[in-house]
């Protein structure tokens, strides 16, 4: 029986009907326009024989009309896709009548959505998926399809949870004597084997059934079929998200750095300047492709792009219009060097304070028990790449006689608290006790739930003191936290009162830290002498982003989203009903949920009610942080199970709530949040493989202000996965740092701005320290080959300067050949000048390591300048003679060159061998 497969993409037909939409708003197309691009692609459809596909051809078609005759229709849960019908039926009459206003040539319902009896045809097979048939005809009506030759498979869920395997092994056992087939699923080899011993863990015959790896949503009872299968992460009661096999995309994070014509940047040799876009020059017949600057007096430079590492862009808290440099007038030399000074005393005072850290002794917990392998292959997903190098910085410092101090940045729902859940239970196992500080109480409540699940099955007590537990229950538990007999308290800065004692606390875990004020900042660092700190969050406030980024704080940067997330769509746009009606029907209409955020208590109430005046229909609820607890916690219970389709809230949904089937949020008065605060709200959605919609409303008619401005501008420009480090380093240019450096220090900042400043203050503490970091290559290169990527090959200009920049950062030959790679698998075979471009850089490498500062090309062959102390050994040189080209020579007269004589075609591969063959001289010294 032919079987054919059609798959609709609500979220990609959106998506391109919203461009489709604003592209003709934008060029204000007319008429004549759309009977053309019509006429253009019936003729191209025409030329390729899909005219029964032209809806303009002939009357309107179904789905139905393309499947061939018995082709198996599978209806999963048709009470519900009835629910979903039936909804669509009463709302497409109004959505076509608002839309009536903006284009009154739509066209009528029924050419646009087809009837549900017109895909139940007889001509085709009809499988129904549900859990229990519903005897008589109101299906059948509803389908217009004959129960009786209709396939029904009936199943139930799995029933058996709450993780008691003396239950569970009574029940593989019975269905074993029934002879039926059963299946035990479970998501790693690590559960499996773990679950198999607890099986055997008996005097009985244990069951012949073995738990076995797979990957399914849920269990479920086939009777008919005399099958059953159990999912372990069903059995345990932990949520599991369902995972999809497909290619995933690099989903590159955009570069904070990364440059539009018309900004202001300082190139470290010229100056500040206004960046005017890229361009490709010949020289001496070698295309080149360069920054444009633009500096006073009409002045310009051109840098290579294998140089875009010497260009930052200016950047200060004040957004101010500061004057272009003049070239050649010496000014900027001397601004550089007064900050440059400046700089070297604020790197000391950060060493300083780093080393007076390090100097306090602490608790070296020890290496990882068998237990902690069995917590860690508990773990119900895969572990990212980011994930697994947190974790082991963390074991490594948690095991090391100094105090840790460890940030870890990451996205929300990037798996940052998994990683403290490993450093709670190595901390406990090693008798040691753990504070978990949460800012919020529903955080703290959804924290000691996550984390009471992951120990449930493991001798570890968890407790949680926030105000929804009563004064009586307080006091018990902190009187049993002081005997020692809680190992995880997690609480909001009620942990932080005098009369929280801890019996042996050895690890203190800090999430969202920006959310606690400066007293309770206070008793924080009291703590902090005493145990080792980790701190979570997605957006660090300016203070601790910049001490990590200056070396005084450790970080591990989460960056790799989980498998199958996908970027949250985000939409700047005023308050308007038409759009804030068809948001919430296109999430609900798909099976979703909506947070609407309305940060004012005082007329939340109203705002529900005004959703409810627009959508009858839909279920709406309301809740803020001045609620009575019990209220508060019955309405977000209720919620989470799908009782209310929207929750209006204030801004305590902010902070860590895991919600996968809230995939819209819509945010009033967004000019009123502050960009880390918008960025966690966003990150409330989009927390499973389905596409999440983001709106930022703002009044319409009212001038927002200039800061406003950048930071919405902000969250619509940062919506690729992983941006969280990026927004807060945006975060950090907008509201400034200088609290931080005081007033003479964030004079310097301004001076040559906030990328520039933080780029030196970086080289002087790795100077300081005796190395490390990353340093600027200080090499250049000057060969008469074309070297750049073409625009047939990366098309996109801001995606191209990204990929100038990754390239010029490049430190390590290696990561040369990974970035080729990368080329090849994203844009296919690299052509020459991408080739040329990557050896390039790969020569800065070599030269910057052996003391050369340039190599430059010319018609006799290639010049080597080495640096000042850094020339070559006699014996070096001698060796180069004897193994070197015919006519090698050696000069130095105001700097130490070797000349090297080679034909112009060939100069990157003698430059190549040149430089290999002194790092192997050099080596052998």
């Amino acid at each position: 029986m032919p079987v054919s497969h059609l798959l609709l993409d609500d979220d990609a037909v959106i998506s391109c009907l919203d461009r489709v939409e604003r592209a003709i708003a934008a060029e204000n197309l007319d008429g004549d326009f759309l009977d053309d691009l019509e006429g253009r692609i019936e003729d191209r459809l025409t030329d390729d024989g899909l005219e029964s596909y032209l809806p303009w051809l002939g009357p309107v078609s179904t789905v139905a009309d393309y499947l061939p005759e018995g082709t198996p229709v599978f209806w999963n849960d048709p009470p519900r896709l009835r629910e979903q019908s039936d909804l669509l039926d009463a709302e497409l009459p109004r959505l076509r009548s608002g839309r009536l206003e903006k284009d009154p040539a739509l066209p009528e319902i029924g050419e646009l959505v087809a009837p549900v009896q017109d895909l139940a045809t007889p001509r085709l097979q009809h499988v129904f998926l549900t859990g229990s048939w519903i005897k008589g005809d109101a299906k059948g009506r509803w389908l217009d399809a004959d129960p009786a030759a209709s396939l029904v498979f009936e199943s139930t869920g799995q029933k058996l949870r709450g993780g008691n395997v003396d239950a569970l092994r009574e029940e593989l056992l019975d269905r074993e004597k029934q002879g039926q087939t059963v299946l035990l699923l479970c998501d790693n080899k690590g559960q499996a084997d773990r679950l198999a011993d607890l099986l055997d863990d008996t005097d009985n015959a244990p069951p012949s059934t073995r738990p076995r790896v797979g990957s399914l949503s849920s269990g479920f009872l086939w009777p008919d079929a005399g099958l059953a299968c159990f999912t372990d992460h069903e059995f345990f009661e932990r949520y599991q998200r369902p995972t999809r096999t497909r290619r995933r995309s690099s989903g590159l994070v955009k570069e904070r750095a990364s440059l539009l014509p018309g900004e202001f940047v300082v190139h470290l040799e010229y100056g500040l300047s206004r960046y005017r876009g890229m361009e490709v020059i010949t020289v001496q017949g070698a295309e080149r492709e360069c920054l444009v600057l633009e500096y006073a007096d009409e002045g310009k430079v051109f840098v290579p792009v294998e140089n875009i590492d010497q260009v930052e862009r200016y950047s200060s808290d004040q957004g101010a219009n500061p004057p272009l440099a003049r070239l050649g007038s010496g000014s900027w030399l001397k601004v550089k060097g007064r900050a440059r000074k400046a700089i070297r005393a604020m790197a000391a005072e950060l060493i300083e304070l780093y080393a007076a850290r390090k100097a306090n002794p602490g608790y070296a917990f020890p290496a990882d028990r068998p237990i902690q392998k069995a917590l860690d292959d508990s773990f119900l997903f895969e572990e990212t790449a980011d994930q697994l190098t947190a974790i082991a910085d963390i074991k490594r410092d948690m095991e090391d006689s100094e105090p840790m101090d460890r940030l870890v940045c990451g996205d929300v729902g990037f798996g940052k608290t998994e990683v403290a859940i490993r450093a709670a239970f190595k901390a406990v196992t090693a008798g040691k006790q753990v504070a978990i500080l949460c800012p919020t109480t529903l955080l703290a409540q959804q924290h000691g739930e996550t984390f009471g699940e992951r120990f449930r099955d493991f001798p570890v007590r968890v407790e949680t003191i926030s105000r929804f537990r009563t004064a009586a229950e307080q006091k018990l538990m902190l009187a049993r936290c002081a005997a020692g007999e809680v190992d995880v308290l997690v609480g909001t800065h009620r942990l932080l009162s005098r009369d929280v004692r801890f019996k042996n606390l050895g690890l203190l875990v800090i999430d969202e830290e920006q959310r606690f004020g400066v007293r309770h900042k206070g008793r924080i660092k009291e703590l902090k002498r005493q145990v080792d700190v980790m701190t979570l969050s997605a957006t660090p406030i300016p203070r601790t982003l910049y001490l990590a980024l200056m070396g005084a704080r450790d970080m591990s940067l989460i960056n790799t989203p989980p498998r199958d997330r996908l970027p949250i769509h985000t939409e700047l746009c005023t308050f308007d009903k038409k759009i804030l009606v068809e948001a919430i029907l296109r999430e609900l209409h798909r099976g979703g949920q909506v947070f609407f955020v309305h940060n004012r208590v005082q007329t939340i109430e109203g705002t529900a009610k005004l959703i409810r005046e627009l959508l009858p229909n839909v279920r709406v609820a309301w809740a803020h942080g001045q609620m009575k607890e019990d209220k508060l916690e019955n309405i977000m219970s209720r919620f989470l199970k799908q009782e209310f389709d929207v929750l209006v809230a204030t801004a305590i949904i902010e902070s860590g709530l895991d919600m996968p089937r809230v995939n819209t949020i819509i945010i009033d008065r967004a000019d009123r949040f502050g960009l880390a605060q918008l960025y966690q709200l966003r990150g409330r959605v989009g927390r499973s493989n389905h596409r999440a919609f983001a709106y930022l409303m703002t009044p319409p008619g009212e001038r927002l202000t200039t800061e406003a401005r950048r930071r919405l501008a902000a969250l619509e420009e940062f919506q690729a996965l992983g941006s969280g480090y990026h927004i807060a380093m945006r975060d950090l240019e907008i509201r400034g740092a200088g609290n931080l450096l005081g007033e003479q220090q964030h004079g310097h900042m301004e001076a040559i701005g906030f990328d520039l400043y933080c780029r030196l203050l970086e080289e002087t503490v790795a100077e300081l320290q005796g190395g490390g970091g990353v340093a600027p290559l200080e090499v250049k290169t000057e060969f008469r080959v074309s070297a750049y990527l073409p625009d047939d090959y990366v098309g996109d200009p801001q995606q191209k300067m990204d990929l100038y920049r990754r390239i010029a950062r490049i430190r390590k030959t290696a990561a040369c050949d990974r970035m080729r790679d990368e080329f090849r698998d994203r844009y296919g075979l690299l052509p020459p000048p991408v080739v040329n471009l990557l050896a390039i850089q790969r020569l800065r490498i070599m030269a910057g390591g052996l003391g050369i500062e340039e190599i430059k090309g010319g018609r006799q062959g290639l010049d080597f300048f080495f640096a000042g102390g850094q020339e070559p050994h006699p014996t070096i040189i001698q060796g180069l003679m004897e193994s070197g080209p015919k006519g090698l020579q050696f000069k130095a007269v105001d700097q130490f060159i070797m000349k090297v004589p080679a034909a112009r075609e060939e100069h990157l591969v003698v430059a190549s061998v040149m430089l290999e063959r002194l790092a192997e001289l050099r080596n052998k010294e």
